[in-house]
């Protein structure tokens, strides 16, 4: 009687008939390595706008680690157009294409056992909504900054995130910012003594232009304006208000254009939480503070008259944190972080020169993207403290998913903590006054109108709390 073929000696047996068949059977390495796909984090796309297409995508693409498996959007074109860009990608690389499955609902996405993880790059009134359910559903989270909309759904999504243990990064990338790593050697320059005791930091941000509201338009019947609207009240629609739907040279979706809820509170605060995520971030990096806050806050600001471009245009904030440190928010400084001490100062901003947010950038007689008031402040002999070096953020993030390993260069605590330093200085420049902050209690002290702006009411069927509320 013979002895059953154990399963490894089946595969074996079959290779060498194989063989002899057919010849030698070539397989390619990566099939066993890191790269092969059961070892590739299987990622979900939710949003295929500009942010997405540009950045997010390509980013973890290039990682490595992934696989784009799904990608997500309400409007149809640019999830057609977000899918093809996902297949381009594997064209012309020995790496095979997975199938990109299309859906227009984000629950739909999130209910698939398969997926592992989610990049969430949508507008910001529906980032603390998706990233909440995602967490929910479990999977790891890279949401593009700023963290949430509002302080109150800030609170609640870090909460969420550090309670589930999911691997979470908050895609505020000059923490991994390449080639030249200027953001995280300003920092260290900084926290090593560089500038001696600190004493002030400016940030410079630009501002976005306003124009008179358009008519309203037909909903696009490819667009579920609905959905998009989400836990934001209910108006009408005009392509002013959301994104773009012309088509470029080649008839192609647009997608590059920016989109006009940049420019519009419901959707967004304006350069204070837009461009301001990062730069609050990067300062609190080097003053120690990444999940500190300010006691004190004043500010001003220029509020259009117009009903949808009406984020603010020229504003100037300070801020006072430990120690008496003071951080000053222009948009007349240059677009960067300054570090100031009683022993000199230390300037760092990006290398990339004029962006479509930011056409000054760089300008004649700008400082250099990393620059000192003495040339040696920036000798890295003798640094004292050092962070870890990262020139891709989305692949410090898939290696935390992968090693299940949640301190990201990101993580929810420190995005909180960065978010609510934006949040309360919109605050100030609307009501013009003085603000003392209790960052233990995150609230303002004695000012129940300042108060009342940490949170927005939100649509039945939309919005984080709603969610929150329904899971029980």
């Amino acid at each position: 009687m013979k002895t059953p073929l154990t399963r490894r000696q089946f595969v074996r047996t079959s290779a060498v008939a194989a063989a002899a068949i057919t010849g030698p059977l070539i397989l390619p390495s990566r099939l066993f390595g890191a790269a092969a796909p059961s070892n590739l984090v299987r990622v979900g796309h939710i949003g295929c706008g500009r942010i997405a297409r540009g950045h997010d995508m390509p980013g973890v693409f290039k990682s490595g680690l992934a696989d784009i498996v799904a990608v997500c959007d309400l409007d149809a074109k640019r999830l057609q157009a977000g899918k093809g860009a996902v297949e381009s990608f594997y064209r012309g690389t020995v790496r095979p294409a997975p199938d990109i499955a299309t859906y227009g609902n984000y629950k739909e996405l999130l209910a698939r056992k398969d997926i592992d993880a989610v990049v969430i790059s949508l507008p910001d009134h529906q980032h603390a909504e998706v990233a909440l359910a995602a967490i929910y559903a479990g999977k790891d989270v890279y949401l593009q900054k700023p963290f949430t909309m509002t302080h109150a759904e800030s609170g609640l999504l870090r909460d969420a995130v550090v309670k589930s243990g999911r691997v979470f990064q908050l895609g505020s990338q000059q923490r991994s910012w390449g080639p030249h790593e200027q953001f995280r050697k300003a920092c260290e320059f900084v926290r090593s003594g560089r500038v001696g005791r600190l004493t002030g930091v400016e940030i410079g941000l630009p501002i976005d232009p306003t124009k008179p509201d358009d008519l309203e338009q037909p909903v696009p019947p490819w667009l579920d304006y609905e959905g998009w609207l989400g836990p934001t009240p209910n108006v009408y629609y005009t392509e002013q208000r959301v994104h773009s739907q012309k088509l470029d040279e080649n008839g192609q979706l647009a997608v590059g254009l920016r989109p006009g809820w940049l420019r519009n509170e419901n959707y967004c605060l304006g350069m204070i939480t837009g461009w301001g995520a990062h730069h609050f971030d990067v300062a609190h990096w080097g003053m120690n503070q990444e999940l500190g806050g300010p006691s004190q806050v004043e500010g001003r600001g220029e509020f259009p008259e117009n009903k949808i471009w009406n984020v603010h245009g020229a504003y100037d904030v300070q801020l006072t944190y430990p120690g008496d440190v003071k951080l000053h928010v222009s948009d007349k400084f240059q677009n960067g972080i300054k570090f100031t001490g009683d022993e000199g100062w230390i300037f760092v901003a990006r290398d990339e020169g004029a962006t479509p947010s930011d056409p000054k950038s760089n300008a004649p007689g700008a400082l250099h993207w990393l620059s000192a008031s003495n040339e040696k402040l920036l000798d890295p002999a003798g640094v004292t403290v050092q962070f870890p070096h990262s020139t891709s953020h989305h692949r410090n993030w898939l290696e935390g998913v992968k090693a299940r390993n949640t301190a990201t260069l990101s993580p929810a605590p420190i995005a909180h903590c960065a978010n609510t330093a934006c949040i309360v200085s919109w605050i100030a420049m609307k009501t013009a006054r003085p603000l003392t902050w209790d960052h233990a209690a995150q609230r303002f002290t004695g000012d129940a109108a300042a108060n009342a702006m940490l949170s927005r009411p939100e649509r039945p069927g939309h919005g984080a709390f709603n969610l929150a509320k329904a899971r029980g």
